[in-house]
């Protein structure tokens, strides 16, 4: 190993952002604070030791077990934070890589599914329009899991990017809506919106924003089962806007509200009624608005309906 090694392993920064974890998860920084606890108590043990014992080699004696036993336990921890620390960094690499090589070949298979229901090949047949559906619809599926694994990794990594502007929240939000008009339609549903104000700004990442709004808005779809109202309501509370969805779908069971904002993680009414899905949409949403400076949380009864909300400061 040479200088220039050595030297990068005391970079306690460096070796953080490799293993993508912030400050107070860093392997090599909770070894430094462990350190500093280690000294403290050695003082403590040895001020202590002075005041109550009066043999000077019995409290030296003291002092070192106490730091050894300390040392070895920091040592033990450190060394467990960061295997688990370098298995989630290879587990991030393996999903990135992953998802960015079924790209290619996935777009592919959209492209060839295309051009034979576009006619272009010669007249498609009936008996083949529904596979070519059903080949159509799967790739999207599939499209739409790889952007959420590769949204994931990069919120993991910190390289998703985040371009703030002025924006108004009422006009994005209706126009989200508008992009669902027809699958609200479809689902029977009755939508409604209301905002205490117009224009309502606030100053984000406008795209980022669209993934939260969407995520809220194609949950409260999806699980509503048969005729349903969902409501959209903007207002502002103190120095932030509050926005909320609230349906009178399936709910969320309450012994799986706890896990609801974790990966790959789905409540067991929630694949009842709906079988398809992810389980990341709601873990990429609360990490879009934590690093957009809000808060996010739902209220929620099984059978009942959930209202999902985030607050995000006023521009």
């Amino acid at each position: 190993m040479n200088i220039k090694e050595i030297l990068a392993e005391f970079n306690i920064v460096a070796q953080c952002k490799k293993y993508g974890v912030s400050l107070w998860q860093c392997p090599q920084f909770l070894f430094l604070i462990m350190g500093a606890i280690i000294i403290v108590s050695a003082i403590s043990a040895y001020a202590i030791g002075t005041r109550y014992i009066e043999n000077p080699i019995m409290v030296s004696l003291l002092v070192l077990l106490l730091t050894a036993i300390l040392f070895i336990l920091s040592f033990i921890i450190t060394q467990s934070f960061e295997k688990l620390a370098e298995a989630s960094r290879m587990k991030t690499e393996f999903i990135n890589i992953v998802s960015h090589q079924l790209r290619a070949p996935l777009t592919n298979l959209k492209w060839s599914a295309e051009i034979l229901t576009s006619g272009k090949l010669g007249n498609v047949q009936e008996k083949h329009e529904e596979y070519f559906g059903i080949l159509k619809e799967n790739s999207k599926r599939m499209e739409d899991l790889i952007n959420d694994l590769l949204t994931v990794s990069r919120l993991e990594q910190g390289q998703l990017p985040f371009k703030k502007k002025e924006i108004s929240l009422d006009s994005l939000t209706e126009e989200m809506i508008s992009g669902f008009d027809s699958f609200v339609k479809a689902s029977n549903i009755k939508l409604t919106f209301k905002s205490e104000k117009k224009p309502f700004l606030i100053y984000t990442d406008p795209h980022q924003l669209k993934i939260v709004i969407e995520n809220f808005l194609d949950n409260a779809i999806r699980y509503i089962h048969k005729k349903g109202e969902i409501n959209v309501y903007l207002s502002a509370r103190g120095k932030d806007a509050y926005f909320e969805v609230k349906d009178n779908g399936v709910g969320i069971p309450k012994k799986d509200q706890r896990y609801i904002f974790q990966k790959f993680f789905r409540s067991k009414n929630a694949l009842r009624h709906q079988t398809h899905g992810s389980g990341l949409g709601l873990f990429i949403t609360k990490s879009i608005i934590k690093r957009l400076g809000g808060k996010i949380g739902f209220n929620s009864e099984e059978n009942q309906g959930t209202t999902f909300w985030f607050t995000l400061p006023i521009a």
